[in-house]
C-alpha cells in the first residue's frame, strides 16, 4: 500500500488545524450569542427556563453544524413514542455525542450532568436549569440526585444517560461495561428504556483531540424501544444485559471493530 507523499500530508494538517480553529471561532460566537438570549428566560419558572435553554441550545448546535459542514440524521429502526417519558442510554466516546442530545428534542428531555461544572461561574446557574446534576459526594446528596431524576419523570421529562459513565477510549470494542444507575431507575418508576447510539461522532471528533474536528455525517440511530413491564427488582443484570447486548449489536452493524 502506497504512503501518502509528505507534502499531501502536511497539506492536510494545515487544512485540518484551520478548519478546526474555524470551527472552534464559530462555537465561541454562537455560545456568546446564546448566553445574550438565555438572559430573556431568566424570569420564566425552572421547568419553563430548562425548556427553553433546550431550545435555544438546539438552535445553536443545528446552526454550528450548517458552518461547520456537520450534518445531523436520526435514523429509526422502530416506532418511538414521543409523547411518552424515556430513560434514553447512549453510547459515549467523543465530545461530539454532546450536541446530537440538543437535537433530540423531539420531547422534554434532561441530561445528566456533574456537578462540578454548576460552580462555573455564569454558566454555572444556565447548567443547573439545563441538566439533571449528580452529585456523588455523599451518600445524602447521591439520594438527592436519584430523587431529583424520578422528579423529571414524574413530570414527564426523558433523562439522558451515558450507561458507560464516561469516555469509551478505545476503537477496539463497540461500548464499556454498564452502571446500574439508569436500569434501576427504570425498573423503580416503571420506565421504558430507550437506546440510541451515536455512530459517527468518533469520527467526527476523535477522543484523543478536539483538533481532530472534521465535517460529515453525525447520525444517531433509534434502536427498538426496551419495555420494563416484564422486569422486576430481580432483573436488573438481565436487563442491563439487554440493553447492552441491543446497542453492541446494533454498533456492530454500522461500524466495523476488529474481530474478537
Amino acid at each position: 500500500m502506497k504512503t501518502k507523499p509528505k507534502f499531501l500530508i502536511a497539506i492536510y494538517k494545515t487544512i485540518q488545524f484551520l478548519y478546526c480553529i474555524y470551527a472552534l471561532l464559530i462555537f465561541a460566537i454562537l455560545t456568546i450569542l446564546s448566553t445574550i438570549a438565555l438572559l430573556f428566560v431568566l424570569p420564566m419558572g425552572k421547568n419553563k427556563m430548562g425548556n427553553r435553554i433546550y431550545t435555544i441550545c438546539r438552535y445553536w448546535s443545528k446552526i454550528w453544524y450548517v458552518f461547520i459542514g456537520i450534518k445531523h440524521v436520526e435514523i429509526f429502526e422502530s416506532y418511538h413514542h414521543f409523547k411518552q417519558p424515556h430513560i434514553f442510554v447512549s453510547n459515549h466516546n467523543s465530545y461530539m455525542d454532546i450536541p446530537p442530545i440538543v437535537q433530540l428534542q423531539h420531547q422534554p428531555i434532561r441530561a445528566l450532568g456533574k456537578f462540578e461544572s454548576s460552580k462555573i461561574p455564569i454558566f454555572g446557574w444556565i447548567y443547573r436549569a439545563a441538566v439533571i446534576m449528580v452529585d456523588r459526594s455523599s451518600p445524602s446528596k447521591r439520594a438527592q440526585s436519584i430523587r431529583n431524576l424520578k422528579a423529571a419523570l414524574h413530570k414527564r421529562i426523558s433523562i439522558f444517560i451515558f450507561p458507560e459513565g464516561t469516555f469509551s477510549m478505545t476503537t477496539q470494542e463497540p461500548l464499556k461495561p454498564f452502571f446500574n444507575g439508569a436500569f434501576k431507575l427504570a425498573i423503580e418508576m416503571r420506565i421504558p428504556i430507550q437506546p440510541v447510539i451515536m455512530i459517527d461522532a468518533v469520527d467526527r471528533m476523535h477522543f484523543d483531540s478536539v483538533l481532530s474536528l472534521t465535517p460529515g455525517l453525525n447520525r444517531v440511530v433509534y434502536l427498538p424501544t426496551v419495555a420494563i413491564e416484564d422486569y422486576t427488582v430481580n432483573d436488573l443484570e438481565k436487563l442491563k444485559t439487554d440493553v447492552y447486548k441491543i446497542m453492541d449489536d446494533g454498533l456492530r452493524r454500522y461500524r466495523t471493530y476488529p474481530k474478537s
